[in-house]
Formats: structure tokens, sequence, C-alpha cells
């Protein structure tokens, strides 16, 4: 068993998480375009989403969920709900194109991280939180979307690492050149 969990990739997601969240609790804190802090957890789910597919991306973002959670104070899984989808997400949308380019990795990102937080007021509805709603809750998902899709160079690359992956490499098939 613990042979198995040292060749997974949670291995290097983990600290990649405990290192994100330290960046989310301080310097993110700090860099605040239009009052909104960026959410680089649910980001970078999503990027992982894109990177790895829509089940690695589940997976990452509960990983991340619950690391957030767990340090917040939020109820365990509340958040981890909201950055899974956002990993599920941003690993369907890369099913449209087989090698997507880094301008379409960024739309897919973004799009990943805007859902990852419209999740988040919905799911704290379901567990009984009074006023889920943030009054400017559209400008939050404005500002967390530009920034996925501005990180989403840096990010998609450092999601496939973690989960241990290369990039495809599309090599022509061999056969007749001659006609």
């Amino acid at each position: 068993m613990l042979a198995s969990f040292l060749q997974s990739s949670l291995v290097r997601v983990i600290p990649l998480g405990v290192l994100l969240v330290a960046l989310q609790r301080t310097i993110f804190v700090d860099i605040q375009p239009f009052g909104v802090i960026i959410q680089i957890l649910t980001i970078t789910a999503a990027a992982a989403g894109v990177a790895g597919g829509s089940e690695r991306g589940a997976m990452v973002g509960f990983v991340f969920g619950v690391m957030f959670d767990l340090t917040e104070g939020t109820p365990l899984g509340s958040t981890a709900l909201a950055m899974t989808l956002a990993g599920l997400v941003g690993g369907l949308l890369a099913l449209i194109a087989a090698d997507p380019h880094w301008w379409l990795e960024s739309i897919f990102t973004a799009l990943g991280s805007a859902v990852g937080v419209v999740m988040v007021p919905v799911v704290r509805v379901f567990i009984g939180e009074s006023e889920p709603f943030e009054p400017q809750m559209w400008t939050v998902v404005a500002v967390v979307a530009v920034s996925g899709a501005v990180a989403s160079p840096l990010l998609v690359p450092l999601a496939r690492w973690s989960l241990k992956m290369r990039r495809p490499e599309w090599k022509q098939p061999v056969g007749d050149t001659a006609m």
C-alpha cells in the first residue's frame, strides 16, 4: 500500500497543494484586483483538469479543496466539492481538442475556474449557510476567470508535472512515402 502511494501522483500533488494554500493565505490576500482575492487553488484545479483529464482534475480539485477547508475552518468538503467541479469541467472541456494550443488551454482553465467559483455559494446554500451569495459575485467570477486565463501557461505545465504526465508526442505514421 505504501509503495502504491509513493508511485501515485499524490506524492507531488499534496506538496503542491500545501505550497498553493500558503500562497493563497499570504500573497494572494494582499494582491486583490478589483477587491477580489484570486483563487489560485481553484485555478490550479481547473488547470490540472486541462492537463490530465476530468478524473485527474477532479482528484486534484478534491485534494486542494479539503486542504483549503482544513485551513479556513469551513465545513469539510464544501469547498472541495466546488474545486472538484472546477477540475472536472476543465478536463471535460479539454476533450474538445486532442492536444490543445496554449490559448485553448487558457480558455478551458478560465471556464473551469469560473464554474468552481460559481459553485462555492451554491454548495453553501445546501449546507444551510445564511447569505452565501456575495453582492459582487459576478466580479469575483470575472476576475478569477481572467486570472485563470493569464496564469494558465504557467499552471498547466505545473499541473502536468504534478500529475506525472508528459505532453503527448504526435508522430507521423511510418509508411510508404513513394507513390
